[in-house]
């Protein structure tokens, strides 16, 4: 429990309206998308990167941890207090402070919702493709601690590529400032590219520049089903070798279609094994030219139907099989283990292979989903809140990032390490990166402050 004098300190610096300090209260910032933490002793919301500093002094002073925090959308527990301390909940620093049409680049605050952001730009003929699943309620300042992608990832990258600088709290409490509001800039190290993704350990983020590009004049949906998962993932490959980079291609296999059947029916077969929604955008002569070679790819593998269309409500309306996924498999079981795993395109159908082999001899459904374009899968581990099951999970997790290592890729493409996947972290970095990675947090942040127990066992 944190002594009133520190409570009282950090009341002067916020005011009593911008603090929490009932347990029921309090109590709803011990989770995140998917993970259940501790308590914090205390919940703030600063309007300031000058509330942030002094909050951040007073911690290494008292040696109490703080946990910056968007809208809680992580899921692999970034955060959550795992020890306590303070959460600094950044929902009131949720202003546009600028949106440059001349230049393409625009200037936020951490608690600006994705979405609201999209659609200001968008309105000025502009666009800022990161599209996480929770850009609806996830915040950019969320976004760019964690990297987040989405599945326009494909084409136009991930958040990273699109942050031009930062005003960043150090966890010592001095208020800094990375990066340039122009396209180019070598000026010293790239700071702004290690805070982006670092979790919440290194700094605390209070303002973002941001780059914007222009609004494509056009875009089309295109909805694939087959009766074979594999005929599917060897279709995305075939896309991607003839040279197409559509804007989206997303997966889902049989499972997961069934789960968003039950969901939202759209009338697809039960004999369809694997669906693939695929869209393009550009200029309309150019669309119209992809959009044949993808159909004739999706063809010639197999692909039980084709549907095209520029449509934006019928696209909407095809978009829904992939927007309720996530949440319909929980018509599976109550328990979801959700890791995001990356391969290299050409490997997507060893890995749905290895994926349908380990559910077999488990006898635990686990179901894949996401942003084939990139070989970016969701796997979704579903199980019963048992110790037989969560064994199961556990030994279906080690199995999958066992395998994905070895096809040549990475243990997470979106959500980060976290408390979740920090077990794991040796399997794919050397002891000398991670000892230089740890090298680095103390350098920033000597007490060990800022969101203590993140990535590092």
């Amino acid at each position: 429990m944190m002594e009133k004098v520190i409570a009282d300190e950090i009341t002067r610096i916020v005011g009593e309206e911008d603090v929490i300090a009932s347990v029921e209260g309090r109590r709803c910032y011990a989770y995140d998308g998917r993970t259940e933490g501790t308590i914090p002793d205390l919940v703030v919301f600063p309007s300031s990167a000058k509330e942030v500093s002094e909050i951040l002094i007073l911690a290494n002073k008292y040696l109490f941890p703080v946990i910056p925090r968007g809208q809680g959308t992580g899921l692999t527990g970034g955060s959550i207090p795992i020890k306590g301390g303070v959460v600094l909940a950044f929902t009131k620093m949720n202003r546009i402070l600028e949106i440059d049409t001349k230049n393409l680049v625009a200037v936020v605050e951490p608690g600006v919702i994705t979405y609201i952001f999209q659609e200001e730009v968008a309105k000025l003929g502009l666009f800022y493709p990161p599209d996480p699943a929770s850009y609806k309620y996830s915040s950019l300042g969320g976004n760019a601690a964690e990297c987040a992608g989405g599945p326009n990832s494909l084409k136009y990258g991930v958040t990273r590529d699109y942050v031009l600088g930062l005003e960043v709290v150090k966890p010592t409490g001095e208020i800094i400032n990375t990066g340039v509001k122009t396209m180019k800039g070598v000026v010293g190290y790239d700071l702004t590219r290690l805070f982006v993704g670092s979790e919440g350990t290194l700094g605390v983020i209070t303002k973002l520049i941001l780059k914007l590009i222009p609004l494509p004049e056009a875009k089309a949906t295109i909805l694939a089903l087959f009766r074979e998962v594999e005929d599917s993932a060897e279709a995305v490959s075939a896309i991607i070798a003839a040279k197409i980079v559509p804007s989206t291609i997303e997966f889902m296999d049989r499972a997961s279609i069934r789960c968003s059947e039950q969901a939202n029916p759209m009338g697809i077969p039960d004999y369809i094994g694997g669906l693939l929604l695929i869209e393009i955008d550009g200029d309309r002569e150019s669309l119209k030219r992809q959009g044949e070679k993808i159909k004739k790819i999706l063809i010639e593998h197999k692909a039980d139907e084709c549907r095209i269309t520029e449509d934006p409500n019928e696209a909407d309306r095809l978009w829904q099989a992939r927007r309720v996924v996530s949440q319909a498999t929980y018509n599976l079981n109550p328990v979801k283990i959700a890791e995001d795993v990356v391969v290299p395109r050409s490997n997507i159908p060893a890995l749905i292979r290895f994926l349908e082999e380990t559910e077999k001899r488990l006898g635990v459904p686990i179901l894949s989903f996401g942003h084939a374009g990139d070989g970016n899968f969701h796997v979704s581990i579903m199980i019963k809140d048992t110790k037989e099951d969560r064994a199961l999970a556990e030994e279906a997790v080690e199995a999958i990032f066992t395998e994905t290592i070895r096809l040549g890729g990475t243990l997470s493409g979106e959500h980060g390490i976290g408390t979740t996947k920090a077990p794991y972290l040796g399997m794919e970095l050397s002891p000398e990166t991670i000892k230089t990675m740890k090298d680095i947090k103390r350098l920033f942040d000597p007490n060990n402050i800022l969101n203590p127990g993140k990535i590092f066992l």
